[in-house]
């Protein structure tokens, strides 16, 4: 690595902007102003579009009423009158209403936020592509250097292949360090289950229509006056198919339908965008570092969560997995067999003209043999056509592989291959003629390749087909299972109390399980019994290990190679893991050989703290060490760590949580250091910057120097993957940004981690700001009560989003059982967002109180650290959210009377908490209001924070109603002469949950 160059630009010019909503990039301030200007052009556009759609689908009446609501909530019409006369206009507005306009009105606002959405996804797209144009029109020898840029070891501007190649060029990074790390960067993204993906898939497909209409309205100024309004019908026509479109799910998705969900983004983005990274990584590379050789094809790859993740999940069984790894083989397989047609219909060589190397003649006559019957049906045809007599074959065993592959899912994982029936059509039906593997596929692609490499012809369609191949293979995503530590301890402890041990597990220390579960690990002796009838939960675990077994024999082992154990706290609990995929066979410690990587998730401050030690326990192993993977030049032992976000940050609060997770990392990479162990860190984030999301570029800066080395795997999730993969170029911008990220972290580095006066202040920070918030959080007994009432936590349960319920015991409503998701979802909706921000403040207050010079040292902190601008960026940002008088309303509206005084002194406590963190907060960040640094941000935020009021209220007047029902029967709905049912008015709630979800742009 080499050391950044001394600081030495203005501290105005190190700002970084302010964070972009959570699953969104920030902006240089020029460009923030002129995104901001396009935000504001383009909305005209978008407003006038919503108001001619209401004014089409509702009464006039109605109309007009939800025009007079949206006329409420802006800025302008608060000037030169009290805010609250507003607010208690629009709350008149809602009383008028009956369910049926509150549905209504919830319903057009929702419609409004997601249309803004698309809108801005447009802009961030355009603007990509702007920066793309630019950088083409002038290359590096022409374009003059900067020398106010901020050292690239604390700049957070996201920067192009180009930006980057070009910067570490001037900074002398020599070439072969660049190539090394090319050539063994592994960057994976994991797209999870979790239940945050509120809009439905039907829905998603309008949103992309009205997308790509936008596109075409706004890309080309030269279009004539009848094509724009051709344009602008359609999309009136889009929308109002839109809104006649139900948005709330109908029925609870079942495991399958979120695969379905997940692998839409690598059907109508992913798979065609990774070959355009790939170029566009090559392309920027040849201006600065010519000679470096380019680097693999799979440097970027995926994995996946749908339905291998169990922790908690019932519905995922090992059948469902089974089923999942077919469905994604599926996917790729009909790509393939699209993509080998198209190349056969362009390979039209002949050999007439054209000479045709030795190994694919060969191959074609060993092809004609196993395959008489294509001969018969082709020959003719292509007799002096090579490639296509050969795509012929390809194709015919690809469509082999189907035909198996469906009669795999047909089977369950449980059928023997012996018991799959070949296809009819075979004549040879004692060879297997399907492919095996990827890399016969691959094998046949090569040798065409190199056909006509050797006679001066290159393919680019079969160069990228070949890069899709090296990315995706047959298995699209590997799929990582995960599984709570507690499920393999129950299961060897009802093992030993069968097989009558002296002792049983669940009686056994820690100490004793290690040395127990290491003396079996060493055994070639069978545990496991065969024909006993274990407990329903014993059973299942046992059978996810042998359904591994079985996919990895029929798949690959890159189909799954990673068990996730969450809740991981001692060494026992991966020696767990390791001795139950002994028994079934995918492990075998006497020959030092794994076929899985068993995988620790830390999650609470307690495990975070503990992790060096347990984790040199194991690595200290020669039977645990000796299973790991090897990786690199050096051969080097691979461990997998991950580390969790949401629980961490549920137990102890933002900062705390951070700075545990932050601490955790550097002495994990110490001890892999000195066990001369490679690291590949495994970062579960959330969507929201309570369960650690937030702009992914500068999370990967802000990771502690020497920790990520070109390996990083990252969970994306919810509405993370519709806000960065639904497009197109916005899916190339969000990778190659998170490329670069890599990239510059590994490369270029200062040693501000390792600063001991700014390591004690933040421990500080982190320890009092842990108290505060424990206080609150976990040690007054009125919080749960609190946040049950005052949030539409109750509610959000009932949202047909996910297959996994939101508490992990039923029937429990304590705060331990509440999965971080819901919990992070409730105080969104209610425009709290305390778990994002709650206990900074104070923290930094003692610091400031403790010593006045303090605060100039944490304004150098911002200015220089990374890690601690990122950690304040994202509170200003949320801090830009909260609205605590409309918050205020959910709690005096929804909370208990005989709770008042007691939620009262709860809201005191966040109220001045906030107050005092957003004064800080500008104090160190030296600007005159949130999100000042960032115009485009600072007009989206303040779009959202006033337009999403109406909904705010009409969920508050939706729940109480609903509410009131649960504690008697339904009664007549303000002397209307009906009387709604707790269906209708959970529908109009949940419409809202919706609505704020989008305008909130997360749910958790």
């Amino acid at each position: 690595m080499i050391m950044a160059k001394p600081e030495s630009t203005s501290a105005s010019m190190q700002q970084s902007s302010a964070q972009k909503t959570d699953c969104e990039q920030p902006r240089a301030i020029g460009e923030g102003q002129q995104a901001g200007r396009l935000l504001q052009n383009r909305l005209e556009l978008v407003e006038d579009l919503w108001q001619t759609v209401l004014r089409s689908e509702c009464p006039p009446d109605q109309a007009e009423r939800l025009l007079r609501l949206k006329q409420l909530s802006e800025p302008l019409a608060l000037e030169g009158a009290d805010e609250n006369s507003a607010s208690r206009a629009i709350v008149l507005l809602i009383q008028e209403m009956d369910l049926a306009e509150a549905i209504t009105a919830a319903r057009a606002f929702s419609l409004y936020f997601q249309l803004v959405n698309i809108l801005e996804q447009r802009i961030e797209e355009d603007s990509y592509l702007a920066s793309m144009s630019s950088g083409k029109e002038n290359n590096r020898q022409d374009k003059p250097y900067d020398p106010f840029a901020p050292p690239l070891a604390t700049q957070t501007d996201p920067a192009t292949f180009r930006e980057l190649f070009e910067r570490l060029r001037r900074l002398n990074v020599p070439p072969a360090q660049l190539e090394t790390l090319l050539q063994e960067m592994d960057i994976r993204l994991v797209f999870t289950a979790h239940p945050t993906e509120i809009v439905r898939h039907t829905v998603r497909h309008k949103q992309r229509k009205v997308a790509s209409l936008l596109q075409q309205f706004q890309s080309d100024p030269t279009k004539s006056t009848s094509e724009k309004e051709s344009l602008r019908l359609q999309l009136e026509e889009e929308i109002r198919l839109w809104w006649r479109t139900d948005e709330l799910h109908q029925f609870k998705p079942s495991v399958l339908d979120e695969v379905d969900y997940a692998l839409h983004y690598f059907q109508q983005v992913l798979f065609d965008a990774m070959p355009q990274l790939r170029r566009r990584l090559i392309t920027a590379m040849a201006e600065s570092y010519p000679d470096v050789h380019i680097p693999q094809a799979a440097f970027c790859t995926f994995g996946s969560w749908v339905g291998s993740d169990r922790d908690g999940n019932p519905s995922v069984t090992p059948e469902i997995t089974w089923r999942t790894a077919c469905y994604q083989r599926q996917l790729m397989l009909e790509r393939y067999v699209n993509a080998v047609q198209k190349l056969r219909d362009q390979l039209s060589i002949s050999m007439q003209w054209s000479q045709v190397s030795t190994p694919l003649l060969e191959s074609l006559e060993m092809d004609r043999l196993r395959f008489p019957e294509v001969y018969e049906e082709r020959a003719a045809r292509y007799r002096l056509e090579p490639y296509r007599l050969k795509l012929s074959y390809t194709l015919e065993r690809l469509k082999l592989t189907q035909h198996r592959n469906q009669q795999l899912a047909e089977a369950g994982w449980q059928t023997p291959p012996e018991g799959l029936n070949p296809s009819p059509n075979l004549i040879n039906a004692g060879e297997a003629l399907h492919y095996k593997s990827v890399a016969e596929f691959r094998s046949d692609l090569e040798l065409i390749r190199n056909s006509l490499v050797s006679t001066d012809l290159s393919c680019e369609p079969l160069d990228t087909l070949l890069n899709q191949v090296h990315i995706f293979a047959f298995s699209l995503a590997s799929l990582d299972i995960r599984q709570e530590s507690n499920r393999h301890s129950d299961a060897l402890d009802e093992l030993t109390r069968y097989l009558n041990l002296p002792k049983a597990y669940g009686d056994m220390a820690e100490n004793e399980r290690v040395q127990w579960l290491m003396e079996e690990l060493q055994t070639r002796r069978p545990l496991i019994p065969s024909a006993v009838i274990w407990s329903p939960s014993t059973a299942e675990t046992v059978a996810v290990f042998r359904m591994l077994h079985r996919l990895q024999e029929e798949f690959g082992s890159r189909i799954c190679r990673t068990y996730v154990i969450s809740m991981s706290h001692t060494v026992s609990d991966l020696l767990e893991v390791l001795l139950l995929a002994k028994e079934a066979g995918l492990v075998d410690p006497a020959a030092g050989h794994a076929e899985l990587l068993v995988v620790p998730l830390f999650e609470t401050v307690e495990d975070l703290q503990r992790a060096p030690a347990v984790m040199e326990a194991l690595l200290s192993s020669p039977v645990y060490r000796n299973l790991l993977p090897r990786v690199s030049e050096q051969v080097q032992p691979l461990q997998e760590l991950m580390l969790g976000y949401s629980d961490s940050n549920k137990d102890s609060g933002f900062l705390s949580s951070n700075w545990e997770i932050h601490q955790a990392q550097i002495a994990l990479q110490d001890l892999a250091n000195r066990q001369g162990v490679a690291l590949r860190l495994f970062h579960g984030r959330g969507g929201s910057v309570g369960r650690g999301g937030g702009p992914a570029y500068q999370a990967i800066l802000a990771q502690p120097s020497g920790t990520v080395r070109g390996r990083i795997k990252i969970t994306e999730q919810g509405e993370v993957l519709a806000s960065k993969y639904s497009l197109p170029e916005l899916a190339l911008y969000n990778l190659e940004t998170f490329t670069t990220a890599v990239l510059q972290n590994s490369l270029v580095t200062n040693q501000l981690d390792a600063t001991p006066s700014w390591n004690q202040l933040m421990t500080r920070l982190a320890g009092r700001s842990r108290e505060h918030y424990r206080a609150l959080v976990h040690n007054n007994p009125d919080l749960v009560a609190f946040f049950q009432q005052v949030t539409p936590i109750e509610e959000i349960s009932k949202l047909q989003i996910s297959s996994r319920p939101a508490r992990r015991k039923s029937g429990a409503k304590d705060l331990s059982s509440l999965r971080a998701i819901p919990w992070v979802f409730g105080w969104t909706q209610s425009r709290f967002l305390l778990p994002s921000w709650f206990g900074v403040g104070t923290a930094l207050a003692a610091e400031v109180e403790s010593d006045a010079d303090q605060l100039d040292l944490l304004r150098r902190l911002h200015q220089r650290w990374p890690f601690f601008r990122m950690l304040i960026s994202k509170v200003e940002m949320t801090l830009s959210k909260v609205d605590l008088d409309l918050a205020h309303h959910y709690m005096t509206s929804l909370g208990r009377e005989d709770y008042r005084e007691a939620f009262n002194r709860i809201f005191e406590i966040i109220e001045t908490e906030y107050s005092l963190t957003r004064r800080l907060v500008l104090n160190i960040t030296g600007q005159p209001r949130l999100l000042a640094a960032d115009p485009a941000l600072q007009l989206s935020v303040d779009l959202r924070n006033r337009t999403i009021v109406p909904l705010g209220f009409l969920q508050v007047a939706l729940l109480r109603k609903l509410r009131d029902q649960n504690r008697q029967p339904p009664m007549n709905d303000a002397g209307d002469g009906r009387t709604y049912s707790r269906s209708e008015l959970l529908r109009g709630a949940l419409l809202t949950i919706n609505g704020i979800a989008a305008g909130m742009r997360n749910t958790g």
